[in-house]
């Protein structure tokens, strides 16, 4: 396995990077303590082709692979957690699922406005009383004629108020079933669908996070993605893209936290000499620069896999995993190395702190992984 960046990759990096200290690093600040989400921002981003990597030209997308994708999120991440989790949401879990499971003339349908940025997509798996407990939803859809009737409320959903199309999973059997559950995409502005309470969280702040909520939702039976009950077993294929996704994310926030740190080393002096001249300093970036590295190979192994067409759950698992753990822990040790400055919001280092945590949370928490993990190699 080669993952030397090919030009291709250096191309989009530099693109990418160009972009974001243009257009992401004077904004950061000023979207994060006001949580505006920068609706406006992620058209431009179309404009780049980044917000259909990896959907065919021939539904205006971008045809990219993983490993570009891969160097889209480190990139965007370095400079902002928050606008890349919104770039990664879309294309991976709203845009991917209709890439993945939707018919041709679904694809037809929606693709090309996602891929451009026109549209933005949301996702809905998530319930209040079931987050990695998935298969316990209460949210349903009952048949009617050619339509469903969808009733429920899904949580935590990246786009729940901007976006112009959502894939909700609904329960369409019994309750625990793995194959009793649908995907349906419904678009906004459809009677009865409507988002719920914002969530003022601690990090991610400018990705918007609100609830769905569906009440006598009536949506064509033309929208459901794939057969009817399989819902569940498309989205845990899903996710295993997703996870590629976080890994890439967090690895590009723990990159920034490293690179500002490192520098601030460098300058910062106690007793007439650089910070990063005292083996306690010294030793931090080593072990950062070292994890960095480590999360770098794991994610670039699932990307190539996945663009193979392997199966790669577990090596997915392994990348999110690792990767977020790792950003957690290069973010808080960047924060260390800013001293008192580190905690103020005057420099980058307690953003990226902030921003890191929810990457071990988010499509699967550590602790799920470990559990894909376990049940991978035990079988």
């Amino acid at each position: 396995m080669n993952f030397e960046p090919t030009e291709n990759q250096k191309m989009i990096a530099q693109m990418v990077s160009d972009f974001c200290e243009k257009e992401v690093r004077p904004n950061i600040m000023d979207w994060d303590e006001s949580q505006e989400f920068p609706r406006p921002l992620f058209s431009k981003f179309g404009e780049l082709g980044l917000m259909g990597v990896l959907v065919p030209e021939q539904y205006g997308g971008s045809g990219m692979g993983y490993l570009e994708y891969v160097t889209v999120l480190t990139e965007i991440g370095k400079v902002c957690g928050s606008i890349g989790l919104s770039v990664a949401a879309h294309n991976s879990l709203g845009t991917g699922h209709i890439l993945q499971f939707g018919s041709e003339e679904q694809k037809q349908r929606w693709l090309p406005k996602l891929a451009s940025g026109e549209h933005l997509a949301a996702w809905g798996l998530t319930e209040q009383n079931t987050g990695s407990d998935a298969g316990g939803m209460l949210t349903t859809a009952v048949e009617d004629g050619d339509d469903f009737i969808i009733n429920g409320t899904k949580n935590f959903i990246t786009h729940g108020k901007s976006g112009d199309v959502a894939v909700v999973i609904v329960r369409t059997g019994e309750k625990g079933d793995s194959h009793g559950m649908t995907a349906i995409l419904v678009e906004r502005g459809t009677p009865g669908f409507s988002a719920g309470k914002k969530e003022n969280k601690l990090g991610m702040r400018a990705s918007e996070t609100t609830e769905l909520i569906f009440q006598d939702c009536r949506v064509p039976k033309a929208n459901v993605l794939g057969k009817v009950g399989d819902g569940f077993i498309q989205s845990m294929k899903v996710l295993d893209g997703g996870r590629i996704s976080i890994a890439a994310l967090s690895l590009g926030i723990a990159k920034g936290a490293y690179e500002a740190a490192l520098q601030y080393s460098k300058e910062r002096h106690q007793f007439n000499k650089p910070i990063s001249s005292f083996q306690g300093i010294a030793f931090k970036l080593a072990d950062m620069a070292t994890e960095i590295e480590a999360a770098e190979l794991l994610t670039f192994q699932a990307a190539d896999m996945k663009n193979r067409g392997k199966k790669m759950t577990k090596e997915s698992s392994y990348a999110k995993y690792y990767a977020s753990e790792v950003c957690v822990r290069v973010s808080t040790e960047a924060v260390q190395i800013f001293g008192g400055y580190g905690y103020t919001k005057d420099f980058p280092a307690e953003k990226f702190y902030r921003d890191s945590k929810l990457c071990t949370i988010g499509e699967g928490t550590s602790e799920i992984q470990k559990l894909v993990i376990a049940r991978e190699i035990l079988q």
